[in-house]
């Protein structure tokens, strides 16, 4: 296996990061002043999404594309470097259609949709004209085990009847969210096995019965996008909104959650790089009783440790992306969950060294490492809490070894 960028990556790499200091972090401050009024601010996104479209840098993450459709045919490991330059900057991944969960969306969409949906629902998302979510964790159960979620998607007539709440669905409060993908049950008489009796409706915005009911904080802090809690009273849709087929709800989320862990953690760690920076920064420019924070053991010790956690995960995540484009997700699914728990751990050791370096102004809006960790925090719970994962590496080691 070689992990070295392709001459067309480096290329790409080095377009995106002049892209980036040119054109994305200097709207940085606009961004949050706009934000911390309340406004979401579309006319900058779009003028940067209309710039970033027009210089090739636009779905980088989609690979395997029709022949019509815009985007970068990359695979796994190739988006992996361009991610982390991405993920420096949290709401930078909007400016190039590479936000989640609209990345899993369209990647599902692309995979299970019929040719209705994909014009109605694809083809806008991977166009960036509308945002989306996707509506899996409930408020009234334990969601880390699935099988427990109770929102019913009944069949009546040539319709689904939607009943039930969700939580936590990001993206919800965007100015252009448009749909959100909803995993419920479609068999909830239990005649089929547990994990066939869940399946996957498409719901638009517009939907009569469907409310946004609050944008919940997180760490106390607010989400421009939303982390969303909806409610679902009678919703009506047409069968032909089913994404999949009835009863392949659990087969389409794995399908969806593999490369999106993975996007996630490649994030992760390029929001780590930016916290070692800023801690190196700080230490180098802070003195104390007579010496720079750099000069003390402690904090070097911390920078240390951070550059080579980093760089653990960076090379945990490559070899589980390149061992899902060689032999597909299911293939990798054991890596998935290793990088998964390591990532979100990770950001937060790195981005607490950090704070702390910065002392009580790293806790505030004044630097953005209070955001970090709280999404580092966040992200140990986001596509399934470490437990799970954990549970699931233990039981194949403990599968691997009772074979011998």
């Amino acid at each position: 296996m070689d992990f070295e960028p392709s001459a067309r990556v480096r290329q790409l790499g080095a377009q995106l990061e002049d892209f980036m200091n040119t054109q994305v972090w200097p709207a940085d401050t606009e961004w949050s002043r706009k934000v911390q009024q309340g406004e979401y601010p579309m006319d900058l996104i779009d003028d940067l999404k209309s710039k970033a479209r027009a210089s090739g840098l636009w779905n980088l993450f989609l690979p395997g594309l029709g022949k019509n459709e815009p985007g970068t045919r990359l695979s796994n490991l190739e988006y992996a470097p361009l991610a982390e330059i991405m993920g420096r900057l949290p709401w930078a991944s909007e400016v190039f259609n590479c936000s989640a969960p609209d990345t899993g969306n369209m990647e599902i969409l692309h995979m299970f949709g019929t040719d209705e949906q994909k014009q109605r629902w694809l083809d806008p998302l991977m166009e960036g004209s509308m945002r989306s979510a996707v509506s899996i964790t409930e408020p009234d159960c334990a969601s880390s085990d699935p099988t427990n979620l109770a929102t019913t998607i009944r069949r009546k007539g040539h319709s689904y009847v939607i009943n039930g709440r969700k939580w936590f669905t990001t993206g919800a409060a965007h100015p252009r969210f448009a749909f959100t993908l909803v995993l419920g049950l479609t068999d909830p008489d239990g005649n089929e096995p547990r994990h066939g009796r869940h399946s996957f409706v498409i719901v638009p915005v517009d939907a009569r019965g469907f409310k946004v009911v609050r944008n919940i904080p997180i760490m106390n802090h607010f989400a421009p996008e939303g982390h969303c809690e909806l409610a679902f009273d009678n919703v009506v849709v047409p069968r032909q909104n089913l994404l999949g087929q009835e009863g392949a709800g659990f087969a389409v989320a794995q399908a969806r959650l593999g490369p999106g862990r993975v996007h996630h953690c490649m994030r992760t760690i390029g929001q780590c790089e930016r916290a070692l920076d800023l801690m190196c920064e700080r230490a180098l420019s802070r003195s104390t009783f007579g010496r720079n924070l750099a000069d003390y053991a402690n904090i070097q010790d911390w920078i240390a440790h951070s550059r080579i956690e980093i760089d653990q995960a960076r090379l945990l995540n490559l070899y589980t992306s390149w061992l899902m484009d060689r032999d597909g997700n299911r293939a990798a699914r054991v890596l998935v969950s290793e990088i998964k728990v390591a990532a979100a751990n990770l950001q937060t050791r790195v981005l607490d060294r950090a704070m702390q370096i910065w002392g009580a102004a790293g806790l505030s809006n004044d630097t953005p490492l209070a955001n970090l960790w709280t999404w580092g925090r966040a992200l140990r719970f986001i596509d399934g809490p470490d437990e799970v994962h954990l549970r699931l590496i233990a039981r194949n080691e403990l599968k691997r070894v009772e074979s011998r």
